[in-house]
């Protein structure tokens, strides 16, 4: 935890995002959208992913966006590396499209990444300020960081991120590229009610609620979720009563836990900031 600031900084986009607790909130959604796709749906279906312990398993989504943005450069790789070696055996057909489902391949990875980025950035968005593209490209080069240790080429990333947005769009009208699945069943029940700590459980609804009622109309059709104006009204009034409440709450109700431990690191070891930083 001494030995350097991490691949980013107190600085970087990566920082400023990935530090609020509304991360809860991107997380629920990412992981409904990637249960909507059946070659992913088929690796989890093959570890049991959804059925064992599913809170650890949500918290797990995160897990690598938090060590590489708040923990130092040998805590990421070796996330990382725990992540890919498991990666390397969770393979084979998938029983329910006939499709064969890779956890190492390269599309299948940027799914599950881009679902992630995506996700973060649209509630940070709504429940902090709006970014400028600059700043929501900057998070996506940083973030090109974290692809790579889990081995995407990002050479075959979208460059901008929008350009990853709209790649998901586009992929998720194809036909067939979503599909209601058991897995997307399990995920569904798991956001709706599974069990979740207790100091989660007051606000838990509401995550779940907004996990559901942002997702994409493609998304909202594999899951049942229905449009409606009094639903919308909802979202949006609490959604910005989040945003406007947001600045004076303390830090424990407002940042994850990894950022306040790093923030308390940097502060202890001041000298972290001025190290060699990694090059984007």
């Amino acid at each position: 935890m001494k030995s350097d600031p991490g691949y980013f900084g107190p600085n970087s986009m990566m920082w400023t995002v990935n530090k609020e607790i509304t991360v809860l909130f991107g997380g629920a959604r990412a992981l409904l959208m990637h249960a909507a796709h059946p070659l992913i749906a088929a690796g989890a279906r093959q570890t049991s992913f959804y059925q064992r312990d599913p809170w650890k398993r949500l918290i797990r989504t995160l897990s690598l966006q938090n060590s590489v943005t708040f923990g130092n450069k040998k805590e990421a790789d070796e996330s990382a590396h725990r992540i890919n070696k498991l990666h390397e055996v969770i393979n084979g057909n998938d029983e329910v499209t006939g499709g064969y489902y890779d956890a190492l391949d390269q599309e299948q990875l940027l799914w599950v990444h881009a679902c992630l980025q995506i996700s973060s950035i649209y509630f940070y968005e709504m429940t902090v300020r709006k970014l400028s593209e600059q700043e929501k490209n900057q998070y996506h080069l940083e973030n090109m960081k974290a692809a790579e240790l889990v081995l995407v080429d990002k050479k075959k990333m979208p460059q901008t991120h929008n350009g990853l947005r709209d790649w998901v769009i586009v992929k998720s009208r194809e036909k067939n590229y979503l599909v209601d699945t058991d897995v997307s069943n399990d995920v569904k029940d798991i956001i709706s009610g599974g069990p979740v700590p207790k100091h989660i459980k007051p606000i838990w609804p509401f995550i779940a609620f907004t996990a559901f009622n942002t997702l994409p109309k493609e998304f909202k059709e594999i899951y049942g979720i229905k449009e409606s104006k009094i639903k919308n009204i909802i979202l949006d009034i609490n959604l910005k009563l989040l945003k406007y409440t947001r600045p004076f709450l303390p830090p424990f109700f407002r940042l994850i836990a990894p950022a306040r431990w790093a923030q308390q690191r940097i502060k202890k070891n001041p000298t972290l900031l001025f190290k060699d930083k990694a090059k984007f």
